[in-house]
């Protein structure tokens, strides 16, 4: 069995780590390469940097701090945000990022995700979906979940699983910051439907939410930011714990 991953997630707002509850209301959390460094010896199995108002501004991610970042650490590390070329990824993966996330544009330009899995491999494409809850159906939103679409959550899994993706990043924006567990049942289907790893984000609050995004949620990664960045769950007290609750993870 492939060992499960912890995942800290960075996301970045103008060169600073920042962190929401529900996409809003957004507060510092410290220098992100300095974190990078840090969760790195701490045993961190992969890091995400999200530059959360690239898509927005229509700015291009932090190259500065993908090299920096790069220079630091030597785990994969994931970078998204603004991203919409197969030129824009070159510039990223040449200097140092390992994979990128896609989310807006590839809602906007299906096709992206079959011209980046060619160019690159589908091992570095990673297609973050963030969704919520309308009237009972998971509805994808764009531009850091202030765009509805009329996307299914599933249905658009399946097609950029069919597209090349090697991974699918799963936020619930209802479970985003307020720590009261996973989406586990959405989970639970979408690693039914499709068979690329798929990352668990958005609710993390304890260790035991952790446990059950593994067991109930069968995900192959959780990602979390807050609890790690404020301290408030170690990573190796994590990892130990998630192997008493026989869940591989390396250590």
């Amino acid at each position: 069995m492939l060992a499960k991953r912890i995942i800290p997630c960075l996301d970045i707002k103008n060169g600073r780590t920042v962190k929401g509850i529900n996409f809003v209301d957004l507060r510092d959390a410290g220098d992100p390469v300095e974190l990078a460094e840090i969760y790195s010896a701490e045993g961190a199995d992969e890091l995400v940097f999200l530059d959360i108002s690239a898509t927005e501004e229509r700015r291009k991610t932090l190259v500065n701090m993908v090299r920096s970042v790069a220079e630091k650490i030597n785990i994969p590390f994931t970078v998204g945000g603004g991203i919409s070329s197969v030129e824009d990824v070159e510039i990223l993966l040449n200097n140092g990022a390992d994979k990128v996330s896609i989310n807006s544009s590839a809602v906007k330009n299906p096709q992206l995700i079959n011209d980046l899995a060619q160019k690159f491999g589908s091992q570095c494409v990673v297609v973050a979906i963030d969704a919520k809850q309308i009237n009972g159906q998971w509805i994808v939103h764009l531009v850091g979940g202030k765009v509805p679409t009329e996307l299914n959550l599933f249905d658009w899994a399946v097609e950029v699983a069919e597209r090349g993706a090697g991974e699918i990043l799963f936020t619930s924006m209802d479970n985003d910051g307020t720590k009261n567990g996973f989406a586990n049942e959405a989970l639970a289907k979408l690693s039914e439907l499709i068979n690329i790893p798929i990352i668990a984000s958005g609710g993390a609050g304890n260790i035991q939410h952790f446990v059950d995004s593994f067991k109930e949620g069968k995900a192959d990664a959780a990602l979390a930011a807050s609890v790690f960045h404020f301290k408030e769950i170690e990573i190796k007290g994590l990892k130990e714990e998630l192997r008493k609750n026989d869940i591989e993870v390396r250590i």
